[in-house]
């Protein structure tokens, strides 16, 4: 799955909203699947800045086995694939009201320690080019806050968003290297960097209203910071800003791997063709 580019500008602070989202995905399998299993992480969660309303999730071909909270607190349906089933739909719609923070999450929570946000993952290992880039950023006195703007603005000005440029395995050092990627791996450069500067970050995936449309391609993502007397603070390197209430966080991780919206395995060599639809809009709230 692909993340999209974004043209958005800052809201009022304070603003809330309630956003209506609709995010349907479908398969189509060339030969009968004998059996596979989908990690669905598309329920947005009910955390600081944001409250879930509603929530469903219907499928097609496959069948919901069970629901649990994984090791980020991200809620995850397991869906196991129908045996002979050639297509498979799950759509999930609901609404969920958000508030501004200027991308301020708060103190940290969940199952894993901190420090765990200090390790570099497989996606986010630092090589030359990540070296060289934490190392221009590093401020000595102590702003932090700056210091992690600096490198979000560092990123969107060395490296062009561009589609197709890279794919999900791509690394944080690959994209840095040729200068190209998608949210995907500015986050992923800014969650490398942030952890060579000593400073706890992770991988956030979720829903963006933007301002000119209603349908989308894909989810979106960025990467969160955890400062020492804030906590948790949001920067979308893509656009430049900290997330507002046009923003609605689904699941977070150490990198894509654990927060990927749809992961899965299933047996068979059948090809599969993908098609995703995702609609974000606001909802009209009496007051």
């Amino acid at each position: 799955m692909r993340l999209l580019k974004t043209t958005v500008s800052r809201v009022d602070a304070g603003k809330t909203m309630r956003l209506s989202i609709r995010h349907t995905t479908h398969y189509r399998f060339t030969d009968p699947v004998p059996h596979g299993l989908q990690r669905v992480r598309l329920k947005p969660k009910d955390t600081h800045g944001q409250e879930v309303i509603d929530w469903t999730m219907a499928c097609n071909g496959a069948q919901l086995e069970l629901e649990y909270d994984d090791h980020n607190h991200n809620h995850v349906a397991l869906v196991s694939v129908l045996p002979g089933a050639q297509e498979v739909t799950i759509q999930c719609e609901g609404a969920v009201e958000t508030f501004d923070y200027s991308g301020v999450i708060g103190q940290h929570a969940g199952y894993l320690p901190l420090w765990s946000f200090l390790n570099q993952t497989a996606r986010t290992t630092p090589g030359p080019k990540l070296r060289a880039l934490a190392h221009c950023v590093r401020r000595d006195d102590g702003e932090v806050l700056a210091m992690l703007h600096a490198l979000s603005a560092a990123i969107t000005s060395d490296v062009r968003y561009e589609t197709g440029a890279t794919h999900v395995h791509t690394t944080a050092e690959e994209a840095l290297r040729d200068g190209a990627g998608v949210c995907q791996d500015h986050a992923h450069i800014f969650i490398g960097a942030a952890r060579l500067l000593d400073i706890p970050a992770r991988y956030v995936s979720g829903y963006l209203m933007m301002n000119d449309r209603i349908d989308q391609e894909a989810t979106h993502a960025w990467a969160e910071a955890h400062v020492a007397g804030i906590g948790w603070v949001g920067f979308d390197i893509s656009n430049g800003i900290s997330p507002d209430p046009r923003y609605v966080r689904v699941a977070t991780g150490r990198d894509y791997g654990e927060a990927a919206p749809i992961t899965g395995i299933r047996l068979g060599s059948a090809d599969e063709e993908l098609h995703v639809s995702l609609a974000v809009e606001q909802q009209q709230t009496e007051q």
